[in-house]
């Protein structure tokens, strides 16, 4: 069974960096949508970030545009975000997810539950 294990979250304030990692066995170079995902409390899940790794072509939501950077390293199987110029609106449990292999849309699904396999969460918070 795939699992996919997040880690890297924490409580930093404003201005700072985190970086979250996402273990899977499935990130291994087979073409795929991969995502990060948050929600906050009272707030809808969004997607955050996706990479679809033929290509390697990234999407972000305008909110990180130009503060969050996704990207994949399949020799350690792991799926990355790092997030620097921290707001306290980036506080959420943030989720990564990915889609089955050859995935065939370089447009990556918005929606978590387009993504057959799903992380637990790791909680970001900033502080102001």
């Amino acid at each position: 069974q795939v699992q996919l294990v997040e880690s890297g979250g924490g409580s930093v304030q404003a201005g700072g960096s985190l970086k979250l990692s996402c273990t899977a066995s499935i990130f291994n170079g087979s073409h795929r949508c991969s995502a990060w995902f948050r929600q906050a409390p009272g707030q809808e899940r969004e997607v955050v970030a996706t990479i679809y790794t033929s290509g390697w072509i990234t999407y972000y939501d305008d909110s990180v545009k130009g503060r969050f950077t996704v990207s994949q390293d399949n020799a350690k199987r792991t799926l990355s975000l790092q997030m620097n110029s921290l707001k306290p609106e980036d506080t959420a449990m943030y989720y990564c997810a990915a889609t089955g292999p050859r995935y065939g849309n370089i447009r990556c699904p918005s929606l978590r539950g387009d993504y057959i396999y799903r992380g637990q969460g790791t909680q970001v918070t900033v502080s102001s």
